[in-house]
């Protein structure tokens, strides 16, 4: 390596915002919870129902929605997933006769994805252990106060990640919606 390459290195270590003592206390619990809360719920639905917490998000989705059934492309932003990994989970979940793909009655260069009977019936004995794992994990170990905040800045890390258009608000009904 020649000096310059040094140089080189220095100019982009002054330019970057490196962490403070204290935004290092607050990011490193952070990040090893985002990493193992993940793996846990995974972990966990893997072990209880053989599903992938995609997959749970993915069915879970299409329970909610009308008729269990959304375009492949708005599945995607609700399971905070690409097109391409939204594709392979929904092949596995047709295979296992959960879900089905189809052309859009309205738009046929659209694809739409619906929840079968045996994947509502699936999904509905998979959400109890589900729940309690997000109850015993999560929302246990909040007060109400800390709760209302990690969602307020969750939604504001997506918009940080997604952009401002997002669709990140709260949930229709929710209390949150209710009062906005």
């Amino acid at each position: 390596m020649s000096d310059d390459d040094d140089v080189g290195r220095d100019d982009v270590g002054a330019r970057t915002r490196w962490l403070s003592p204290d935004e290092l206390d607050s990011w490193i619990p952070f990040s090893g919870m985002l990493l193992t809360l993940v793996s846990a719920l995974d972990g966990q639905l893997q072990r209880d129902a053989k599903l992938s917490l995609f997959g749970y998000l993915v069915m879970a989705g299409l329970s909610d929605a009308p008729g269990r059934t959304l375009p492949m492309s708005e599945l995607a932003v609700l399971g905070n997933g690409s097109l391409s990994r939204l594709s392979h989970a929904v092949s596995t979940l047709e295979r296992r006769g959960w879900v089905y793909r189809s052309p859009s009655p309205e738009n046929g260069r659209v694809t739409n994805a619906t929840l079968t009977d045996a994947g509502y019936a699936k999904i509905v004995a998979t959400a109890p252990g589900h729940v309690e794992t997000v109850r015993r994990l999560v929302l246990d170990a909040l007060s109400e106060d800390q709760l209302r905040e990690t969602g307020e800045v969750s939604r504001q890390i997506l918009t940080a990640v997604l952009g401002p258009c997002a669709p990140i608000s709260p949930r229709p009904g929710s209390a949150r919606a209710a009062s906005s």
